[in-house]
């Protein structure tokens, strides 16, 4: 929706068209072309303040120093609370039942949530490694998770100490 914002931004503020173009990652031109409406003349502007993209003091400080640059209001709550999830190619997915029978093996003090999150698996995967009723025991070896590359040798490390200090 870069047009849609860059739109809402040349109606509602005196903001270049410089600027406009730089924070919606647009060419000057195209910005120039939509504020004289040549293109695109149905679109509806996009309120960047409402859908928490800019504060309403960020446009005006730019609308002071015509060489300052918008910046994009950090939203501390979705950096707390959620993390994107962990995507693991189709060639690895088969290598997680080897990953948590290492973990199961040589740190059995691990929480199953812990497993899951570092490995990105479910616990009825770990129960299942676990109680050896998975549908491929028969070929499980244990082997580690940052060797496979399901995870990184320091989120492994300190799922580690966190177990050991419970």
């Amino acid at each position: 929706m870069p047009k849609a914002t860059a739109i809402w931004l040349i109606e509602n503020t005196v903001l270049t068209f410089e600027q406009i173009a730089e924070f919606c990652g647009l060419h000057t031109l195209e910005v120039e072309t939509l504020a004289d409406g040549d293109m695109d003349s149905k679109m509806a502007g996009f309120d960047p303040i409402i859908s928490s993209q800019l504060t309403m003091e960020e446009i005006k400080r730019c609308e002071q120093d015509k060489t300052a640059k918008l910046q994009l209001k950090s939203s501390q709550y979705f950096d707390e609370r959620f993390k994107p999830r962990k995507y693991t190619p189709k060639a690895k997915r088969q290598d997680k039942p080897d990953a948590i029978a290492w973990l199961l093996k040589y740190y059995p003090a691990i929480r199953e949530s812990d497993i899951c999150n570092l490995i990105g698996t479910t616990t009825h995967t770990v129960h299942a490694v676990r109680n050896k009723t998975h549908k491929h025991i028969a070929t499980i070896t244990p082997r580690s998770p940052s060797a496979l590359g399901l995870c990184s040798e320091a989120e492994l490390d300190s799922i580690i100490a966190k177990a050991s200090r419970n």
